[in-house]
C-alpha cells in the first residue's frame, strides 16, 4: 500500500504503473527501463519464476513495474538487478524481517533476571568501565544500588584501540562481577569480544554486551544469537539505522529475540566531545522496530558535564533505559576514569531520571 512512496524519481503519469500493485501485498516491486523490451519484460518476469515466485505486470505511461509475491529471504540473495531491463528493485518489506514492527507490532519487553527493559520499564545500568579489585567493585555496586540502578556492568574483557592499554582481568574479572552483583542483587552485564569466550560470559554474565565495535562482527553474533541469554547491542561508530537493525536481524535469526539496542554517539567531525550523541535514533528505532534502546551518554559525550543532560535528553525521547559509567575513584580507573561520574552525581542524576521517566510514563524496571 506505501510502494508508491517508496519508488523516487518516477514522472507522475507513470504512476498508474504501481496501482495495481497497490491492490495486494507484495514481497518487492521491479521497476523497468523506460526503453525495456517486451522480450526483456517476460525476460525478467521468467527468472523471477524460476526462483518460485509470483509476478504481476503492471504497464504505465512511461514505466512497466513488475510486483513480485513470495518469500522475502529469497529475494534478498536474488541478483535482480543485474537482469537486463532492471532499473530499480523497491523491497516493500525492510531486510530486517525479525527486528520490523511490521513482524512485531508490539514492543518486546525483555528481561533479564527480575529486571524487565522496553515496554515502558527501563534498566538504569551502571558500574565502571572496566573490572577491577574486589573491593572496588564493592564499593561502586553498593553505591549504584543505593541510587536506583537495577543492572551493575563492568568489562572483563576490553576491546582497546591501543595494544598497551588494560585489556581486562578475563575470567578472574568475571567471577567478580558475578559475587559482587549477587551481593548487591542485581543482575550483571559484561562484554564478549570473542567467540571463543561466549561461552565462559554466559556461564557468569545475566546479560551480554556487544560493543561498538563488533557490532558488524558477524561470527560473533551468530555465536551469541545461538545463546538463551539477553543481549545488549551497541551502534557501531559508523553504523546507519539500518546497519544496527540488520546486526539484530542476525542475533534474532538465530533464535534469540532478547534484544536490546543502545546509542552510544556516533563518530562526527568535532572533537569537543568523544562523539556525536544521536538522540533522534531512540524515536526512530521505535518507529521502525518492537526492540528496547537505551541510551549512553558517557560513551556519546566522554565528558561527565554533559552525562546528566544526555542521559536526561534520551529518556525524554522515549529510551528504555540509561547505561552510565560510575567510578568513586576516576583518577585511579583502570579504563575511561575521566568519563565516569562520581557516585553522588550519579545519585543527583537518578532523581533527575525518575522525574522524567515519570513524566514520560515510564517506570523503572
Amino acid at each position: 500500500g506505501y510502494a508508491g512512496g517508496l519508488i523516487s524519481g518516477l514522472p507522475v503519469t507513470s504512476m498508474a504503473a504501481i496501482s495495481y500493485c497497490r491492490i495486494t501485498p507484495r514481497s518487492m516491486i521491479i521497476i523497468l527501463d523506460e526503453t525495456v523490451t517486451e522480450e526483456q519484460i517476460q525476460h525478467v518476469a521468467d527468472k523471477v519464476a524460476q526462483l518460485g515466485l509470483q509476478t504481476s505486470i503492471s504497464r504505465g505511461t512511461y514505466r512497466t513495474v513488475i510486483g513480485v509475491i513470495g518469500d522475502e529471504t529469497i529475494l534478498q540473495s536474488a541478483p535482480l538487478r543485474a537482469i537486463p531491463g532492471v532499473a530499480e528493485v523497491v523491497p516493500v518489506m525492510p531486510a530486517y524481517k525479525l527486528a520490523s514492527k511490521q513482524a512485531h507490532p508490539k514492543p518486546t519487553i525483555v528481561e533479564v533476571g527480575p529486571v524487565k527493559i522496553g515496554g515502558g520499564y527501563m534498566a538504569m545500568i551502571a558500574g565502571p568501565c572496566a573490572v577491577e579489585s574486589p573491593e572496588r567493585m564493592e564499593s561502586i555496586a553498593k553505591s549504584v544500588r543505593a541510587a536506583g540502578a537495577n543492572i551493575f556492568r563492568g568489562g572483563a574483557f576490553k576491546p582497546r584501540t591501543s595494544p598497551y592499554s588494560f585489556q581486562g582481568l578475563g575470567e578472574d574479572g568475571l567471577k567478580i562481577l558475578r559475587d559482587v552483583g549477587a551481593k548487591h542483587g542485581m543482575p550483571v552485564v559484561t562484554e564478549v569480544v570473542d567467540p571463543r569466550h561466549v561461552e565462559l560470559v554466559c556461564e557468569y554474565a545475566d546479560m551480554i554486551q556487544l560493543g561498538a565495535r563488533n557490532m558488524q562482527n558477524f561470527v560473533l553474533l551468530t555465536e551469541v544469537g545461538r545463546t538463551n541469554k539477553p543481549v545488549l547491542m551497541k551502534r557501531g561508530m559508523s553504523a546507519t539505522v539500518a546497519d544496527l537493525l540488520m546486526s539484530a536481524e542476525y542475533i534474532m535469526a538465530q533464535g534469540n529475540s532478547n534484544v536490546v539496542l543502545c546509542e552510544r554517539g556516533v563518530k562526527g567531525f568535532d572533537p569537543a566531545t568523544r562523539n556525536t550523541f544521536d538522540v533522534a535514533l531512540v524515536p526512530q528505532i521505535h518507529k521502525l522496530s518492537h526492540l528496547p534502546i537505551i541510551v549512553d551518554p558517557s560513551h556519546a559525550t566522554g565528558r561527565p558535564e554533559l552525562i546528566p543532560a544526555c542521559a536526561l535528553a534520551g529518556v525524554a525521547a522515549g529510551a528504555d533505559g540509561v547505561h552510565i559509567e560510575v567510578h568513586d575513584k576516576p583518577e585511579e580507573a583502570m579504563s575511561d576514569g575521566p568519563q565516569a561520574l562520581l557516585p553522588k552525581q550519579y545519585a543527583e542524576l537518578m532523581d533527575q531520571i525518575r522525574k522524567v521517566a515519570a513524566a514520560v510514563g515510564k517506570q523503572m524496571g
